[in-house]
């Protein structure tokens, strides 16, 4: 990068805090380890999803059968 550009910032998405798109923030976008659990914790839970149709697949109906 050259002297006179300066990195990307970005806003942590769970806190918002700054965060340099530099190898001083590992985590990045995150601002750090913690926030960057409390957001897989959160897809984890399926208290986030990406918006659309449920995806089926081919497997979907052999899984149904084993419950059974």
């Amino acid at each position: 990068m050259a002297p006179s550009q300066q990195p990307l910032t970005v806003k942590c998405p769970n806190c918002k805090k700054p965060v340099s798109w530099t190898s001083e923030y590992p985590f990045r976008p995150f601002c750090c380890e913690r926030c960057k659990l409390i957001d897989l914790g959160e897809w984890a839970m399926e208290e986030k999803a990406i918006p659309g149709e449920p995806l089926t697949t081919e497997n979907d109906a052999d899984d149904d059968s084993f419950f059974q």
